[in-house]
């Protein structure tokens, strides 16, 4: 019986397999909420959804600007009620009404997900995935020797990726 030493690059393929594996699920979300987001300055499967929402009477348009995220530009005022894009604000009795463009619950979670800051939970998923990627990045090159066409068809491959990538990067 010999005691052979299981070869670097076939540990690399096993953890690369196996980590594959587990992050399939969450690699599909990224994914997808990936190319959702590039319409998310669209109303690309959005659908349209009143709020209201209950203010403080009598505020300036100052300090009803500083409600809002985005901050509102109030068009016109008439009777006491605040026009703005998509929506209009009631001095009198405080309530809001805005009209907002949603993705659907399951669309929406995802690109939460994908979008995760310092200020989320979900920030240490995002960190430790892309860990997980660029493990993957640097593991593809050590799933074969070298000396195996595999290997050197890889080379050609990943030389051509690297290009496009900075030319992407750069245009």
């Amino acid at each position: 019986m010999t005691n052979k030493k299981t070869p670097f690059s076939f540990q690399i393929r096993i953890v690369h397999r196996y980590l594959g594996f587990f992050l399939a699920g969450i690699m599909a979300v990224y994914a997808l909420s990936g190319i959702l987001m590039v319409f998310r300055q669209t109303d690309f499967l959005k659908s349209e959804v009143v709020v209201e929402e209950q203010f403080k009477p009598n505020l300036s348009e100052e300090a009803l600007r500083s409600k809002f995220r985005k901050g509102v530009k109030v068009e016109k005022i008439e009777n006491g009620v605040f026009y703005f894009k998509n929506g209009n604000y009631n001095q009198e009795t405080g309530v809001a009404t805005l009209k907002k463009m949603k993705l659907p619950f399951l669309l929406e979670k995802m690109e939460r997900m994908h979008k995760a800051t310092t200020n989320s939970p979900l920030y240490f998923l995002n960190i430790f995935f892309g860990f997980a990627l660029l493990f993957f990045v640097l593991s593809a090159f050590w799933m074969y020797t070298p000396k195996m066409p595999v290997f050197k068809k890889g080379m050609y491959f990943a030389a051509a990726g690297i290009i496009l990538t900075l030319v992407l990067l750069f245009v």
